[in-house]
């Protein structure tokens, strides 16, 4: 399987974790905090398999950057979190970097 579209996986199956935890209330919920070990499980496997293709540097930016910028957006979103030009410019300034990385180490998404 294509190692970037392994990194999606893992991307979305982190989002989807971190996103549950706040559903959770505590752990005290089981189903959501099912939800979390799964997805949480899912993303570090798929994360590892990767990086067989990908650079370490450049997998984890791209799965840390793009995933707290999909997980700020769900909060604003889904959980109706406030948001403001700042929150939003700095969400665009993680996926720039994100982007500069990735250009910097000439693996520009290949």
């Amino acid at each position: 399987m294509n190692a970037y579209i392994l990194l999606a996986i893992a991307i979305i199956s982190e989002v989807f974790g971190s996103s549950m935890l706040k559903v959770t209330k505590g752990f005290k919920k089981v189903l959501p905090s099912i939800g979390v070990v799964l997805g949480y499980a899912l993303a570090f496997y798929a994360l590892s398999l990767s990086l067989k293709a990908l650079p370490i540097g450049t997998a984890y930016a791209i799965w840390a950057g793009v995933g707290t910028a999909l997980t700020a957006l769900i909060g604003i979103v889904l959980y109706k979190k406030a948001y403001n030009r700042k929150k939003l410019f700095g969400l665009v300034l993680i996926i720039c970097g994100v982007i500069l990385l990735n250009l910097s180490t000439g693996d520009a998404f290949a």
